[in-house]
């Protein structure tokens, strides 16, 4: 896909200066709260999308259509009556350095915490409150 954009004479950013830091964010996936995974995925399907992976048990449901991805999670709509804003999940390349690194420019920030999905990750808002969780799976990615 690089060579395509290099090739139409789009510039490629492929990782970022972050105050003398160079990371790589390798994905953002949005993850949907949901009321119903099963009518969420139904929906998505009619879109074009496939299941790529899902947990009936978390409620939760990776969606893939072509490099586009998404998250559906039944299990983040603590208060299904009301409206819970999306997460936006990010995947850098070195999730220690990057957590160490943003503490470093003085964002208060949680520990690293390994989840029950098997993700080293912390969690935080944007001054908004949208939820933006990140994490590595570091069993596959080290």
């Amino acid at each position: 896909m690089a060579s395509n954009q290099a090739a139409r004479g789009i510039t490629v950013l492929v990782s970022h200066d972050l105050q003398g830091f160079r990371v790589k964010m390798n994905r953002l996936v949005p993850m949907l709260p949901v009321k119903s995974m099963l009518t969420s995925i139904s929906f998505y399907q009619k879109l074009g999308f496939s299941i790529e992976e899902k947990n009936d048990h978390w409620g939760w449901a990776m969606l893939c259509f072509g490099e586009c991805r998404l998250m559906v999670d039944q299990s983040i709509n603590e208060s299904p009556g009301a409206p819970r804003p999306t997460v936006l999940y990010l995947y850098p390349d070195d999730i220690r350095a990057y957590h160490r690194k943003l503490k470093e420019n003085g964002l208060e920030i949680p520990d690293l915490d390994i989840t029950f999905y098997g993700m080293t990750e912390f969690r935080l808002n944007d001054p908004d409150g949208n939820r933006l969780w990140i994490g590595q799976n570091l069993s596959t990615d080290a």
